[in-house]
């Protein structure tokens, strides 16, 4: 197999752009007349401070309207934060973990909610806020923060293209070894290693789709058969920060020519989306129209959506569906999925890209090879 090249280190987010997401949240606080904000999510926590840790943790960051940030960690922090001061909250005993983390964390600050009046959570809200506050008292920044999750800064962008490189790596495991007789279990592992390997830390999930011969789903003990097509479709993510790729190749390496036809109208879809996604365009829009290219087209279906946003979920807004009305945004990141699936197609055909939304267009981020064969 060919030798990927490894980074140094996972490119972590950094100080500035923390602490410039800090800022926008203090500016809905300030909409709000909320006094604080308590997060409480560790991805956010995250986006917030750049703080991470394994997710046997619930660390915690107190973020006051004011301008004071205070991160309750269940460790002494490696390298930096962004905060103010830091607080080690009782994570273990002796080395055994606590029942209740997110407790232990809220109850390390709870003398820094004194004097606060109204306060904001990214619910469940802990218990500890309850001795403090009324439940009229606490409003949850969801939505807030669902909101400003989706312009991605320039360190989100470093992130995301990290998670990208180390699908891709696994994309070139995939292609080099796959052949009739590989169980998708196989593949699956071998794939999960080069992506650890590329990241050089643990991975969170590494999902979706292993069947082969199949539209999606997770591996079985099931043998790959001459002809048939791979859809894998790839989601590594690091940090809280998840990319999903898909590609398709046919075990064997000679594609039919339904297989190349399918193939080659996937693609004209994903030159659709490059043309046609800008700024204040509509997401069931985009649908609607890979949806008349491909639903029924020489008989083979196109059953689900045209894509979604990335970047902490695997699927987040904007969403190119009809089920949902969304527009792109400047700094969107985001998929286009399109695919064709029949009998005759021994599964389907599925590209996923991954794009940045710009003023004038979008980016692509994704460049792993295309081809089937």
């Amino acid at each position: 197999m060919n030798d990927v090249d490894h980074p140094a280190s996972v490119p972590g987010l950094t100080i500035e752009g923390c602490k410039r997401r800090q800022d926008r949240l203090r500016r809905s606080l300030q909409e709000r007349d909320l006094d604080a904000a308590l997060i409480c999510d560790r991805r956010h926590v995250h986006y917030l401070t750049g703080y991470w840790h394994r997710s046997l943790f619930a660390p915690a960051v107190l973020i006051r309207r004011d301008g004071q940030a205070t991160l309750s960690a269940p460790l002494p922090v490696e390298g930096e934060a962004a905060a103010d001061e830091t607080i080690v909250y009782e994570s273990n005993r002796l080395g055994t973990l606590v029942d209740d983390q997110l407790a232990a964390a809220t109850r390390a600050i709870q003398d820094r909610l004194e004097g606060l009046g109204r306060i904001g959570c990214d619910a469940p809200v802990p218990r500890a806020l309850l001795s403090h506050f009324d439940t009229a008292g606490i409003e949850d920044l969801t939505g807030d923060l669902l909101a400003m999750r989706r312009r991605k800064d320039p360190d989100e962008l470093a992130l995301l293209r990290f998670t990208i490189a180390a699908a891709e790596a696994a994309y070139q495991y995939a292609l080099e070894v796959l052949e009739p007789g590989r169980t998708e279990v196989e593949l699956f592992a071998g794939m999960q290693a080069a992506a650890a390997d590329y990241v050089g830390e643990t991975l969170g999930e590494f999902g979706n789709d292993f069947q082969i011969g199949a539209a999606g789903s997770p591996p079985r003990r099931r043998r790959a058969q001459l002809g048939e097509v791979a859809i894998f479709d790839l989601s590594v993510v690091v940090r809280g920060y998840s990319c999903d790729m898909c590609r398709s190749f046919v075990v064997g390496g000679r594609p039919s020519a339904a297989q190349i036809e399918a193939h080659q109208r996937v693609m004209e879809v994903q030159k659709l989306v490059v043309e046609q996604a800008r700024p204040g365009a509509s997401c069931a829009a985009l649908y609607e129209d890979a949806r008349a290219m491909l639903e029924g087209y020489r008989g083979w279906a196109f059953p689900h959506h045209l894509g979604h946003g990335i970047g902490l979920c695997a699927h987040e807004a904007p969403r190119l569906n009809p089920h949902w009305d969304d527009t792109l945004r400047v700094g969107d990141v985001f998929t286009a999925e399109p695919g064709l699936y029949g009998d005759d197609l021994r599964a389907g055909v599925r590209v996923e890209e991954i794009y940045h939304v710009s003023e004038s267009g979008v980016e692509k981020l994704t460049s792993f090879p295309i081809e089937i064969g």
